[in-house]
């Protein structure tokens, strides 16, 4: 699991006494344990992929999960069984979701219910997104 880096002075993997996102064996528990408030997309853009997964876990609390996720080619991701929300940071491409499609581009958000069939298609070589999966399987609704 990738959580937040704790921080000492100085000792930032950025070189700016930032800490550093880091694999850690534990989960943030609550926001008075976090030291790290923000999560450059640049940094989360050089973690890698877990086994088996498409994306990169780059924070965890609660049910909140963040990761980072840039496909090449293609996507080929399947339903979830969480609700999803990406937040676009560089590319454009189409979105389909549920029958539907529609084009997108930095700056937008897009959302997904537990279970529907979507993807990222004909998106251009750089495309890179925040996933954030949040509430209980099944989704909310």
């Amino acid at each position: 699991m990738l959580c937040i880096g704790h921080g000492i002075p100085g000792r930032g993997a950025r070189g700016d006494g930032a800490p550093s996102l880091l694999p850690t064996a534990h989960r943030a528990r609550s926001i008075l344990a976090m030291t790290r408030f923000t999560f450059p997309a640049a940094e989360a853009a050089t973690i890698p992929n877990e086994p088996g997964r498409l994306s990169a876990r780059i924070f965890a609390h609660g049910t909140f999960e963040a990761r980072w996720y840039a496909p090449k080619g293609s996507d080929p991701q399947t339903p979830h069984t969480r609700d999803e929300a990406y937040v676009v940071v560089r590319g454009r491409g189409t979105f389909f979701c549920a029958g539907t499609r529609a084009p997108f581009g930095p700056g937008d958000m897009l959302w997904v219910p537990a279970g529907a069939e979507h993807r990222f298609e004909d998106f251009t070589p750089d495309f890179a997104t925040w996933v954030i999966f949040y509430g209980p399987e099944g989704g909310e609704g």
